[in-house]
């Protein structure tokens, strides 16, 4: 398979099932967000590797966060997804990122402050897939404005940033760094 088609050239690119759309389109704009979180937890890994074997159930989870978002970004990609057999994702996937919160959770401090996105590499890592996550949910939740969107494919976007917020503190708990505490700036 060739790279490069030059059909995109004008600006214009291909949805999946059929149709053409501008690149700046908001379904193109969200499945791209989706893309980049899914790149991003790809960098997530990669200093998951780098780490000691108690952090290897992190990444095994990540790895099927991975395939779900690339699932999530087909779907995406396909108008009338439901008619063309590309909705992938089901609540089965939900259950699965909100089992790994409750898990995550269950090992760390109670959380009685708001903490900066700060701490190990992984944790600040962890901390940038969570930012990129809330910007696809919020160019979803403006696409579903204009076009059918399941409820599943956000719920599970929404279940994904809180996951990301309690891996990045797990992953300071795990290295013995205390999460670092939001000071009130002195004015």
């Amino acid at each position: 398979m060739k790279i490069y088609t030059k059909t995109g050239d004008q600006g214009e690119t291909s949805l999946y099932g059929g149709g053409r759309v501008a690149k700046d389109h908001l379904r193109i704009d969200t499945f791209g967000t989706v893309d980049e979180l899914n790149a991003t937890l790809g960098m997530v890994r990669s200093e998951l590797a780098r780490l000691p074997e108690a952090y290897a159930e992190i990444d095994e989870l990540l790895s099927q966060v991975q395939n779900h978002l690339f699932d999530l970004g087909s779907e995406l990609a396909t108008p009338d997804a439901a008619q063309k057999g590309a909705q992938l994702l089901n609540s089965a996937a939900v259950s699965i990122l909100e089992s790994a919160i409750d898990h995550w959770d269950g090992k760390l401090p109670p959380l009685k402050q708001f903490i900066l996105p700060a701490g190990t590499e992984l944790a600040a890592r962890l901390h940038v897939a969570r930012g990129v996550c809330r910007r696809g949910e919020r160019a979803l939740v403006t696409l579903a404005r204009e076009e059918t969107v399941r409820p599943e494919v956000g719920i599970y976007l929404n279940r994904l940033s809180d996951l990301l917020f309690v891996l990045a503190r797990a992953g300071n708990h795990l290295a013995g760094v205390a999460d670092v505490a939001w000071r009130k700036a002195d004015n």
